[in-house]
């Protein structure tokens, strides 16, 4: 009986094992992160708009020139911005016209001009110093190739832009020298490209630098004349051509002679290239002033 009651006290244990699925779905907060990202957007809105009502054309102007700086680079540096065009095409002209979904004739009124223009336009020195160089340039161009005796002369002319101004070199070579050998004395040719030099240098308000150049060819011993006489003699010859043919005596700023201490061909010291004059318009603003 004592068994039988004990098996009437056992009872069976039964164990409940409940599994709970995962759910993809995270408890709220996906509606904060879309409300901040909207408050953010209409801050930044609002913000534009009250940067728009403070500002002037010309700030706006140079705000735009700030946020598209590639755009104006890419357009200032193409290959065809020195065309009429000015690095645009004939498609992209200013007005912006209106694409699908837009309001309106004018979707936005970006500056036309570019970087360089605007300097211009503001007055600044260094751009009216390199306008300056670009019309002497071009009037020399017109010369040389509108004179049939000179024409052949022109690639003897090198344009070059420097921490001192525009440089322009006029080059010996087998074929054509400024001077007689050894001596200060101008060739008649040479005169005739001074001349033409002059004339076209004549307007531009900028500085004159003169430097002489000769080659690494040395005088026979017993001369009294060397090298470092010979330059500066030729470069106070070529002052003194420059201004019978029109240019200001105090247009002068620098005349100077190097010798054969600036070859044009450093491979070859004794090339007739390295026989030259150097006339420097130079910059009204010194060089480091940027």
């Amino acid at each position: 009986m004592a068994r039988g009651r004990n098996i009437e006290k056992q009872r069976p244990i039964i164990v409940k094992k409940v599994f709970a699925q995962a759910s993809n779905s995270r408890p709220g907060g996906t509606w904060k992160v879309a409300y901040a990202d909207f408050v953010t957007a209409m801050m930044a809105f609002f913000l534009l708009l009250w940067l728009l009502s403070a500002t002037e054309d010309t700030e706006r102007e140079a705000l735009a020139e700030y946020f598209t700086p590639t755009l104006i680079q890419m357009r200032d540096h193409s290959a065809g911005a020195e065309g009429i065009f000015g690095g645009d095409t004939i498609l992209s002209d200013e007005d912006y016209r209106n694409l699908a979904g837009q309001i309106g004739l004018r979707s936005l009124n970006m500056p036309q001009n570019n970087i360089n223009a605007d300097d211009s336009r503001s007055g600044d020195p260094k751009q009216q110093d390199r306008e300056q160089f670009d019309n002497v340039k071009q009037r020399i161009e017109e010369r040389l190739k509108g004179d049939e005796n000179l024409k052949e002369l022109y690639h003897n002319i090198r344009f070059t832009e420097t921490r001192e101004g525009l440089r322009i070199e006029l080059i010996d070579e087998a074929d054509f020298s400024m001077f007689a050998l050894a001596t200060d004395t101008l060739l008649p040719r040479a005169r005739e490209l001074l001349r033409e030099v002059a004339r076209a240098i004549e307007p531009a308000p900028n500085p004159l630098m003169i430097r002489g150049h000769t080659d690494a060819l040395p005088f026979s011993s017993g001369k009294t004349m060397n090298n470092w006489m010979l330059s500066t003699a030729r470069a106070e010859a070529t002052r003194k051509e420059l201004q019978k043919n029109g240019i200001a005596p105090d247009a002068f700023f620098r005349i100077e002679g190097v010798s054969d201490r600036e070859p044009y061909t450093p491979d070859d010291i004794y090339d007739p290239r390295n026989r030259r004059i150097s006339i420097t318009l130079g910059w009204r603003t010194p060089p480091n002033s940027d």
